[in-house]
């Protein structure tokens, strides 16, 4: 890669022999050269955003929505700011994060408590001694966490890609980002784009960090998002101008906040044997009507893995549950996850096509929007069948 400099000097002695030439081929170079240092001494977002709401393209509520998982994160590490943008190039409604906490008490962005598996840490000799193994949602851990880590220290740190399958190529280029930046990435976007955050593991963040005003790790989730704004019941006038659903696998934490903030809220549901983080309970416990109806007052809706509506058995589709039907008779919004293009993810029944299996949850099961890492081809499927309206 020649810096900008060399390039400006190739430029002149190639153009005095073939300007036509030196255009075509050198001319492309210098412009990225140009904007690869002019990305350098800026950041790639600004706190708090510049950008105003009234010229920006409002967000579509005609059509399910399209959540970005962690971003494009099919094509870029997950949870990373390149992989937030690409999201957002690519027609994301909202873009998910996950919310964890660092040593020092700064709210960052990653999926796991720990860091082995989509960062660079075992790379970095001086945090050898880092290691640790915990109790994480009932069960031994050992690695590296980020509780382990100030936030100074995360930022060393490179992501990578999680699935080994897919393009490994921007392995360790780009560093953990905070809930301040992924915030800003959505406030700065030419058109309105909305949040989706999860309180990630709160019981393991509350047990593990401490912050000095005795806050909990949900009070500062929202305190950060009180600082930009965020607020307004769904579809009232503030959420379509900054929209936010916050998400949360523990129904207590949901509740906590639910005197703080009146976003709309989605309770994420896992498989059915699975015993909730913060209760005693199964998830089979928490998608009973009882429960369902204990949890409305505070949520617009659930978040299930998609396995918990339709059972899948030999790669093949089962006969639905009734989890959607029971979820809308109570006027609650049904956000399941995670919808992934690679082959080993789609079932027989699709036939290794990803619009297959958006058509069938979009249009036979009736869901109201769909958690994918490939938010260019739910998009695109999107426009085909559903394009938006002309005002939108």
């Amino acid at each position: 890669v020649f810096s900008s400099l060399e390039l400006c000097g190739r430029w002149r002695n190639f153009s005095s022999s073939n300007s036509v030439m030196a255009f075509k081929y050198l001319l492309p170079l210098l412009l990225l050269s140009l904007l690869v240092a002019n990305c350098a001494s800026r950041p790639l977002y600004r706190l708090p955003s510049e950008a105003k709401h009234a010229t920006k393209k409002p967000l579509q509520t005609s059509r399910p929505y399209n959540l970005a998982h962690r971003g494009s994160n099919g094509e870029l590490p997950e949870e990373t700011a390149p992989a937030y943008m690409r999201a957002i190039e690519e027609g994301a409604d909202f873009i998910e994060t996950d919310i964890l906490s660092s040593k020092d008490g700064v709210l960052i962005c990653h999926h796991d408590v720990n860091l082995d598996d989509t960062t660079d840490v075992a790379d970095h000799k001086e945090f050898a001694d880092r290691k640790r193994t915990y109790e994480v949602q009932g069960m031994n851990m050992t690695g590296f966490f980020t509780v382990d880590f100030t936030l100074k220290e995360l930022k060393t740190l490179g992501a990578k890609q999680r699935y080994p399958f897919r393009d490994q190529q921007y392995n360790g280029k780009f560093p953990i980002i905070t809930f301040d930046e992924y915030i800003s990435i959505a406030l700065d976007a030419p058109r309105v784009v909305g949040i989706y955050p999860e309180i990630k593991n709160p019981v393991f963040m509350n047990q593990q960090v401490k912050w000095a005003d005795g806050k909990k790790f949900e009070d500062k989730f929202v305190e950060t998002l009180k600082k930009y704004g965020y607020k307004g019941s769904y579809l009232s006038e503030d959420w379509l101008k900054q929209p936010i659903f916050i998400q949360s696998f523990a129904a207590t934490s949901l509740v906590y906040i639910s005197n703080m903030t009146d976003s709309p809220k989605l309770f994420l549901i896992d498989d059915v044997t699975i015993l909730t983080e913060d209760t005693n309970k199964t998830y089979a416990e928490i998608t009973s009507d009882a429960y369902l109806d204990y949890i409305k007052p505070y949520v617009i809706g659930i978040g299930p893995w998609k396995d918990t509506i339709v059972p899948v058995n030999n790669n093949r589709l089962m006969t639905p549950t009734d989890l959607v039907a029971r979820a809308h008779s109570r006027n609650l919004q049904v956000h399941p996850y995670t919808y992934r293009n690679e082959n080993q993810f789609l079932h027989l029944e699709f036939n290794q096509d990803p619009y297959l299996e958006y058509d069938y949850w979009l249009n036979k099961i009736g869901v109201d929007g769909l958690f994918t890492d490939f938010t260019g081809s739910l998009h695109n499927y999107q426009e085909l069948k559903s394009p938006l309206p002309q005002q939108q």
